[in-house]
C-alpha cells in the first residue's frame, strides 16, 4: 500500500503530501524540476493526473462526508 500521497485540488495553487501512516498532511514546496513539476504545470493547465488512486472526491466538510454525502 502507498505510504504517501501529493495531492492537488482543482481551483487551488499548491500540492499537498499527505503521510498515511503519520495521519498528516503538509503543503509542500512547487516542485522546479522533475516529473513532479511536469505534472503540476499539466494540472493547473486543467489536466487531471491519478496513479495508484481509486477514489478521490472533494467535499465542502468532513461533516458533509460522515453525514452521508456519498449516499443515494
Amino acid at each position: 500500500m502507498a505510504k504517501v500521497l501529493v495531492i492537488g485540488v482543482a481551483g487551488e495553487d499548491g500540492l499537498y503530501l499527505a503521510d498515511l501512516d503519520a495521519g498528516t498532511i503538509a503543503k509542500i514546496p512547487a516542485p522546479t524540476k522533475g516529473a513532479l513539476a511536469s505534472a503540476d504545470q499539466l494540472r493547473a493547465s486543467g489536466v487531471v493526473i491519478t496513479k495508484g488512486v481509486n477514489l478521490a472526491v472533494t467535499a465542502q466538510s468532513t461533516a458533509s462526508v460522515s453525514g452521508g454525502f456519498m449516499d443515494g
